[in-house]
């Protein structure tokens, strides 16, 4: 089986959809995207969601972290015979000052995947769901994929409910205020058991598609990646009278870890990142009496990555700072034999890896047989306003979806 096009009428519902999000969390200043977890806007993309789904007549739930799953056919009928559903999807949420396509590029061609079978009249005799998993980005509480974190066990519920915005809000208080209990989260084993296969479609993050002249390409693995709170004290006093030889300032502990983050993953052939800070008081005039910085380590290497961060660790600690692992995920490879079928069904697609992570990556760690679904973004930009993919390449996304829902789910005529 090849992919095809996605049809016409499919085409046309992706195109409004995408419409239908395109203001939603939009700094039209900047271009870029606010969509945060449990806030208005995250409200307001839910939704947005949960209408799509009553429109297609899929039956939607909500886990145990707020994930919303809807399903086409019976998923529980199908635990009970052995042969659990088919998702597919991804996430809302994004990055500060985020890209359009990012997360919504998975939901959007989910939805539309389901109307190309339904226009190709075939019905699956497997269930299929779609799912929009919760804070995927952690832009807010500061944990990638906590919503599929929290459901497999990879994140304890105490932990995921004393999460802090910059606020000093809780992730239970923004929980509670979004309308869900704090007191509910946890591992859902309810909802994982219905999932046999998951299949993400995102935007590639890189331009391996584009060099290679492919619309499409499927996922062969995640490197390994994780997050560092690094914490660095200090004592505040008067910028204009405080002699420089008596001043304990917390901002030159974050500027030697930033320094020490770019020549420890250049040696180690890693990736490290400092993209957030927060000063306390955060005046021009004040020497700070505390700054928190945050880093991303990552790398083809999960001892590499370690490295790097060990060696922070160490320069840091001349300044009494304490470094904290918020987050960390091994490295992933997806199914081999999924990603093989899948490649054969979409006419030898290529394979291809990343350094991004996804909550697939998380359900793949938890066992679940999982693949991913890239398409081609010519700018290889991402987490950016200059994001971007065009439409005749999203349709071809929506076509390899269906084509690889129609193959996984087993079709038979309508």
């Amino acid at each position: 089986m090849s992919s095809r096009p996605a049809p016409e009428a499919s085409a046309r519902a992706f195109a409004r959809m995408w419409g239908d999000l395109e203001s939603v969390g939009l700094d039209a200043s900047s271009g870029g995207y606010r969509r945060f977890a449990w806030t208005r806007t995250d409200h307001d993309l839910r939704e947005w969601f949960a209408g799509e789904c009553a429109e297609r007549g899929l039956d939607l739930t909500t886990d145990r972290m707020g994930n919303q799953w809807a399903w086409w056919g019976d998923p529980d009928a199908a635990v009970a015979a052995g042969d659990p559903g088919v998702v597919v999807g991804s996430h809302l949420d994004s990055v500060p000052e985020g890209g359009a396509f990012d997360g919504p590029l998975g939901v959007v061609s989910g939805l539309a995947a389901v109307d190309a079978l339904r226009e190709q009249q075939v019905t699956p005799s497997r269930p299929i769901g779609v799912v929009n998993f919760a804070d995927e980005e952690g832009a807010r509480f500061g944990v990638a994929c906590a919503g599929s974190r929290v459901i497999t066990g990879a994140m304890h519920p105490e932990r995921a409910r004393g999460l802090r915005d910059v606020d000093g809000m809780t992730l239970a208080e923004a929980f509670e205020l979004a309308g869900g209990d704090p007191q509910h989260l946890g591992r859902d084993d309810e909802t994982l058991r219905r999932v046999g296969t998951f299949v993400e479609l995102h935007i590639e993050q890189g331009r391996t598609l584009e060099d290679l002249g492919r619309a499409v390409g499927v996922g062969s693995d995640i490197w390994p990646h994780g997050r560092w709170r690094i914490d660095v004290p200090g004592m505040a006093n008067h910028a204009g009278t405080t002699a420089m030889d008596d001043r304990e300032d917390a901002m030159l502990g974050v500027a030697t870890a930033i320094l020490a983050a770019r020549r420890a993953a250049e040696q180690h052939g890693a990736l490290a990142t400092v993209g957030k800070v927060e000063v306390v008081p955060g005046g021009v005039n004040a020497i700070p009496s505390c700054a928190t910085c945050w880093l991303d380590a990552r790398g083809p290497d999960a001892v590499a990555v370690r490295r790097v961060v060990d060696e922070i660790r160490d320069v840091v600690a001349d300044f009494d700072a304490l470094v904290t692992e918020e987050s960390w995920t091994p490295s992933t490879a997806f199914d081999p034999a999924l990603a093989a079928r899948i490649a054969a069904t979409l006419a030898a697609a290529p394979i291809i890896g990343t350094g991004a992570g996804h909550d697939a990556g998380i359900l793949a760690n938890a066992g679940v047989p999982t693949a991913m679904l890239f398409v081609r973004n010519p700018t290889g930009v991402s987490h950016s306003p200059d994001e971007w993919a065009a439409a005749d390449d999203c349709v071809a996304g929506v076509g390899a979806l269906a084509a690889v829902l129609a193959d996984l789910a087993g079709p038979t005529a309508a």
